[in-house]
């Protein structure tokens, strides 16, 4: 059972990323001619043939208090069009690799992290384990690419 959920990106965040991303670029649609990129607004892999797009992503900017240095900006794969967002009761994506569980404060700083070999409750109890973690970023570990966040259950 799945106690902690997988966030995408908000809807109103992709909306505005689809309009000017957050490097200020517009965004560039594309067929994905291969399927399997991961995308953070229905936290799924894509399928061959559907309209894609990269964009910038800046995930700290919408709720740290004050993130200065940690506010990194970096590409995710989202589809062009809006979504129906992720299947409910969908576990935790892209678990298929290690991943960084990076842990935040209220302010947007680093807390620590810790590379894991499966995304399970576990993992997200040992991160929140600190009381002043109020979120965690699941992030690739080849990139750094942020894939979800998860929040306090």
């Amino acid at each position: 059972m799945t106690t902690y959920t997988a966030r995408p990106i908000d809807p109103t965040v992709l909306k505005e990323l689809r309009s000017a991303d957050d490097a200020g670029s517009g965004m560039v649609p594309a067929r994905d001619e291969e399927g399997g990129a991961p995308l953070r607004c229905c936290l799924r892999r894509s399928e061959r043939g559907e309209r894609i797009a990269l964009v910038s992503y800046a995930p700290l900017r919408r709720w740290a208090t004050e993130p200065g240095a940690y506010d990194e900006v970096g590409p995710v794969f989202v589809h062009a069009e809006e979504c129906g967002g992720p299947a409910a009761g969908s576990g935790y994506p892209f678990a298929e690799a290690h991943r960084v569980i990076r842990r935040y404060s209220a302010e947007g700083h680093i807390l620590g992290g810790e590379l894991v070999d499966t995304l399970d409750d576990e993992a997200f109890q040992r991160a929140f384990t600190d009381p002043s973690v109020v979120l965690v970023h699941v992030r690739a570990v080849e990139y750094g690419c942020f894939h979800f966040e998860v929040r306090r259950a």
